[in-house]
């Protein structure tokens, strides 16, 4: 990834809300803002032009994180049109400074943002893929340049609606892989920014063990991965059909324990040095 020099600027101060985002030598601009601050966002003189925006929440029913990708000529008119969807809490904004950006570009832009966020599968999107449009090679290109400042600045502006799950960067990491057998189960993982990643493909128990009931958040987990179909049965036991994040590697390991497990400790290297050793190493 492409090294860059971000300037964030906080109008009131406070870091949660309404504040503006550039990247040195870029020609673009980020603006996002929690939706208690719509007014101050829609009064912006940057919503006067074409752009894409994401508005982030969650879904009602399920808590399961949700979101909207749009594109719009003039962003203003077109935020004022979402005060009626209920899930959203935040917004954020890409607009160009230069003004270059054309309806073909960010309709461009949407598509290739929806794309990538059903791939990534963080979110869970409020509307289908978008249609896009046909650009010229050079202007293509220009397009993902911008799409790559984007990507750079989601996650400081609080969203990571387009950060892979699992890096795949095992080399990295103390150990690369780390393995959790229990009872023919076995998954594979790797520490994250975030916490844990459990692989696509691992499996775990399929029951859970009578102690878990002491332990309701263990529960609480499986049965949310079951119902969001991150985990299925198969074969007397339960398989991961995406990446999963944890917050810890404890958190992952109760899960494919069916029960309360010491992370560092079960977490093993294939030769099997346990994650506590290797972090002892360090």
């Amino acid at each position: 990834m492409t090294s860059a020099t971000i300037k964030l600027f906080l109008p009131r101060g406070d870091a949660k809300s309404l504040r503006t985002a550039e990247i040195s030598n870029w020609t673009g601009k980020a603006i996002a803002a929690p939706r208690t601050e719509l007014d101050d966002l829609l009064a912006r003189e940057e919503l006067d032009k074409a752009g894409v925006y994401i508005l982030i929440g969650s879904d009602p029913v399920t808590n399961a994180p949700r979101a909207y990708i749009g594109e719009a000529e003039i962003i203003r008119d077109r935020l004022r049109q979402h005060r009626t969807k209920e899930f959203w809490v935040s917004a954020i904004v890409f607009v160009s400074k230069d003004e270059n950006l054309t309806k073909a570009h960010v309709r461009y832009l949407e598509a290739r943002l929806l794309t990538e966020a059903a791939q990534v599968k963080r979110f869970t999107l409020e509307q289908n893929q978008a249609g896009g449009s046909k650009l010229p090679e050079s202007e293509r290109e220009d397009m993902e340049v911008f799409l790559a400042r984007i990507r750079q600045l989601l996650p400081v502006l609080g969203s990571d609606i387009l950060a892979p799950i699992a890096q795949f960067a095992a080399e990295a990491q103390p150990g690369g892989v780390l393995f959790c057998r229990i009872k023919g189960a076995e998954a594979r993982g790797q520490r994250t920014a975030n916490g844990f990643v459990v692989f696509h493909g691992s499996t775990a128990v399929l029951e859970e063990r009578p102690s878990a009931e002491s332990y309701p958040y263990v529960v609480a987990q499986r049965r949310q991965l079951i119902a969001d179909g991150a985990l299925v049965e198969e074969n007397g036991f339960l398989v991961f059909t995406k990446d999963a994040e944890f917050s810890s590697p404890s958190a992952a390991a109760a899960v494919v324990h069916g029960g309360s497990a010491n992370g560092l400790t079960v977490w093993k290297m294939e030769g099997g040095k346990s994650l506590k050793e290797l972090d002892a190493q360090a």
